[in-house]
């Protein structure tokens, strides 16, 4: 074994110094996805035995997987390379990718996410890292990637955020290292390229000067909706203790004292326990009982229904998400319009995230077939299917208009293969619909083109007779007219 070198090392120690700084934020983020946050303050002071009444809303969860469901793949462009661009999806399909949707998660909710292009002895092949596990680095003067540093952990250990080994990514090399620090392995980087491929979400020129050490860049999509998610937790656990204190009558005891409320071995009664006890059974004479009338409890719905309108203003995910159901029966323009500011942002994201997996593809070209058919990425574009929902005649009707107008020349104004794209087909289903196309076509030609068989009246030309100008002749005199026509005469 052997040591990093000083350069190396120093990258190491400040990369990991960031990774360990942002657990805690990582953190947080994770357990709003999840909805295991806890409430800061509930906003009424209760013993704790009442914290099961405490509702969590998981409005971050709604907020991340709505988006990533807009999210889906379908093919690469490479320029004018079909080959290049089918295998380069091939490539992404085996890896499982296009069925993989944990980066576009980590994007929304951690506002990053990261890739690694790696070749080892099973092969080459790319990895979704969870920003957890990595972290990148970028030179300060060229703003190119120059280092990035993995960290690898059992998960299904007891202790599963305790470290178990590292990896550095160089331009020239890929360093894997032990938990001492020591360096097991080294592989040469032959693209001279770290293979790491990150992406951020809604970044800004320089980040944010009131973000603290360490900061990272990329927004989170869950950043805006967090403070509206514990404002209604904390409406709806003070409703549910009031569904106990106020939602029923009110009821009140004269001429009793403490010891009255015992249980059937005559131990006393805490207060919650007699307030909450379905039978009352005084043994004081005295002792009498009232009731106030039940308060209502549509301040609370009204709280509920606020926070959700600011939810989905602030998010661009249309009410319905956070459980307001729309009482007019929404046409499908209107429908369009809530969602335009949603689907504009995952437009955004889809370029972002589309740039992201170009160049994955344009590493795995590199390390594969050499730098011509890594250049050949350089005019690459990722496809992605529409983020809208349109409805399926509304988009095939806006393609055949399309289809169906021709320029001065009488050509289409769109070619066909570009509509199949624009109804949001696949690069699969259009291979399948040019193939069966051709068979047809194939099928039309024959039925109009026979082959020539002999009918009894052009004998002559099977059987090598006369010429052209001999026939003419003959038609000439059987018809009593000269071979010039009326024109002749």
């Amino acid at each position: 074994m052997a040591w990093l070198p000083d350069g190396a090392q120093d990258m190491l120690r400040r990369l990991s110094d960031q990774l360990y700084g942002a657990a805690e934020m990582f953190g947080r983020l994770d357990r709003y996805v999840d909805g295991q946050q806890h409430l800061r303050q509930l906003g009424l002071a209760i013993p704790p035995e009442l914290e099961r009444f405490t509702v969590i809303v998981n409005w971050p969860r709604v907020v991340a997987e709505s988006r990533v469901d807009r999210l889906d793949l379908k093919g690469f462009r490479v320029g004018d390379n079909l080959k290049l661009a089918d295998d380069a999806w091939e490539f992404w399909r085996s890896s499982g990718l296009d069925e993989d949707q944990t980066s576009y998660l980590d994007f929304e909710v951690f506002g990053r996410s990261f890739k690694t292009v790696e070749n080892d002895e099973t092969g080459l092949h790319i990895e979704n890292v969870s920003p957890i596990d990595i972290l990148a680095h970028r030179d300060p003067v060229t703003g190119r990637l120059d280092a990035a540093l993995r960290r690898y952990r059992d998960v299904d250990d007891y202790d599963f955020m305790s470290t178990v080994g590292w990896r550095l990514y160089l331009p020239d090399r890929t360093y894997t290292i032990d938990t001492n620090y020591q360096v097991r392995s080294v592989v040469e980087n032959p693209l001279g390229i770290v293979p790491v491929v990150p992406a951020y979400r809604n970044p800004r020129t320089t980040i944010p000067l009131h973000k603290t050490w360490p900061r990272l860049r990329g927004t989170s999509a869950l950043t805006d909706v967090i403070d509206l998610t514990d404002a209604c937790a904390r409406d709806l656990t003070n409703a549910q203790v009031a569904q106990e204190t106020h939602a029923v009558p009110q009821r009140g005891v004269l001429g009793a004292t403490k010891g009255d409320f015992v249980d059937d071995e005559g131990n006393p009664l805490t207060t919650w326990e007699a307030y909450f006890g379905r039978i009352w059974a005084l043994g004081n004479p005295n002792a009498k009982t009232f009731e106030f009338s039940s308060s209502s409890m549509e301040n609370f719905e009204r709280m509920v229904n606020l926070y959700a309108r600011l939810s989905s203003g602030v998010t661009g995910l249309p009410p319905n998400y956070f459980g307001l159901a729309a009482d007019d029966a929404a046409s499908a323009d209107a429908i369009r319009s809530r969602e335009a500011k949603l689907v504009k942002s995952i437009e955004r994201d889809q370029r972002t995230l589309g740039r992201q997996a170009v160049q994955t593809c344009r590493l795995v070209a590199g390390l594969l077939r050499g730098e011509k058919a890594m250049s050949a990425f350089d005019d690459a574009d990722a496809l992605w299917y529409d983020a809208g929902t349109p409805t399926v005649a509304q988009r095939a009707d806006a393609v055949t208009k399309l289809f169906a107008t021709a320029d001065p020349t009488g050509r289409p104004l769109m070619p066909r293969e570009m509509a199949w794209e624009e109804l949001g087909w696949g690069p699969e289903k259009i291979a399948r619909a040019k193939k069966l196309l051709e068979s047809d076509e194939e099928g039309w030609m024959q039925g109009y083109v026979k082959p020539e068989v002999s009918d009894g009246l052009r004998a002559d030309v099977a059987d090598g007779g006369t010429t052209a100008g001999e026939r003419s002749e003959t038609a000439q005199q059987s018809s009593g007219r000269p071979a010039g026509g009326d024109m002749a005469a």
